[in-house]
């Protein structure tokens, strides 16, 4: 079956390969976008400022590392796409389009599999909405952040709380129960009763997924220098705690289950992609900075290894000319570090670590199992 989408076509069933079950391989896919409008004020993330320039450079090398990555993998079928940044939503519908289109030649992409980009308000209007669904996209999370514009401007942000709602609204419309909310808590002169009101009207305009994150202060940030200097004020910790605990109940109240420390989802909406980073399951990182964690098969057996992309976009795309791929750094993990994964991994979750014991031939062939025990 082909998808003919903003230009290109994306073919859903993975070709004509048919793989039997029992040696299936699936993993998610992380696409990492480095480029933003501007950087924020508190942001440390591996992001640069959009060039105009560049986008068929970028599209070509994202294309052919994810190629090279998925057959390295040996991967059979990938259960989500997931488009982070940077900010994905300045890239053209196209080039995600033409991303996708390549993972579906080399493992199979069902119809149904979570394909998930991260937009920013003022990188989106309705026509560019329905361009990134055409193109693949059923999924987007909007970085609303706050809805008082004081804290967006104070955070560096370029959208405004109207924008943000507009987007939201719009998104809903073209992604009906799949549109998910970041929002920030811990911010400079945040209180409970501007807490609640934000998460109340959050409530009002809202979908199915609300993420929460607690502002931290990354060293090198203009936030952090700020706090240096005591040029602003920011939450005490038992503060921060009680909005986050206040957050936690209304968010259940409004019919939400908080499934992973930061996620919240009613009707079913979980994100499937974080899910699976969560539970430990295989990721290929494709983009510069990305992350991966998937097992190498060779003769001599197979091993999960943990892989690090390149982090400039310039270095990083003349390694995947070069060489097919970007990585930078690959470690083979040892069964201790799998555990440590898998436990403070797991903990985060509602699922939790079970206390039977875990079977492992999923990652390595020297260790077996997990001895957890019951205390």
């Amino acid at each position: 079956m082909l998808r003919h989408c903003a230009g290109v076509s994306r073919r859903v069933c993975g070709g004509s390969r048919s793989y039997s079950q029992d040696v299936e391989e699936a993993a998610a896919v992380y696409v990492h976008w480095p480029y933003c409008e501007k950087r924020c004020t508190y942001c440390n993330f591996n992001k640069y400022i959009a060039r105009s320039d560049n986008e068929d450079a970028v599209r070509s090398c994202l294309v052919r590392e994810a190629r090279t990555l998925i057959q390295l993998s040996q991967v059979r079928r990938v259960t989500s796409v997931f488009f982070g940044g940077g900010t994905p939503s300045l890239a053209s519908p196209s080039t995600i389009g033409a991303v996708l289109e390549e993972i579906s030649k080399y493992a199979s992409l069902p119809q149904d599999a979570e394909i998930s980009l991260e937009a920013n308000p003022t990188s989106l209007g309705e026509s560019r909405l329905q361009g990134f669904r055409d193109a693949g996209v059923n999924r987007l999370s909007v970085g609303v952040q706050s809805l008082d514009d004081g804290d967006l401007l104070l955070l560096g942000r370029t959208h405004t709380a109207s924008d943000a709602l507009r987007t939201v609204e719009e998104a809903r419309r073209i992604f009906p129960g799949r549109t998910s909310v970041d929002v920030m808590f811990g911010l400079p002169g945040q209180n409970l009763a501007s807490w609640h009101s934000t998460l109340h009207r959050i409530l009002e305009h809202c979908d199915d997924h609300v993420s929460l994150y607690q502002l931290t202060l990354e060293r090198g940030t203009l936030m952090f220098k700020w706090k240096e200097k005591a040029q602003v004020t920011f939450p005490d910790q038992e503060l921060t705690a009680q909005m986050y605990e206040d957050a936690r109940s209304i968010l259940r109240g409004a019919g939400f289950r908080q499934y992973e420390v930061s996620n919240f989802a009613r009707n079913g909406a979980v994100s499937t992609h974080n899910l699976s980073y969560w539970l430990g399951k295989q990721y290929i990182g494709i983009g510069p900075g990305a992350h991966g964690r998937f097992i190498v098969r060779t003769d001599q057996g197979k091993r999960r290894q943990a892989r690090i992309q390149t982090l400039e976009p310039e270095p990083w795309m003349k390694e995947v000319m070069s060489n097919g791929h970007g990585t930078r750094k690959v470690t083979e993990l040892s069964d201790y570090e799998i555990l440590s994964e898998l436990l403070v991994l797991g903990l985060r979750t509602d699922i939790g670590v079970s206390h039977k014991v875990r079977k492992c031939r999923d990652y390595t062939d020297d260790m077996t199992e997990l001895p957890i025990h019951r205390t």
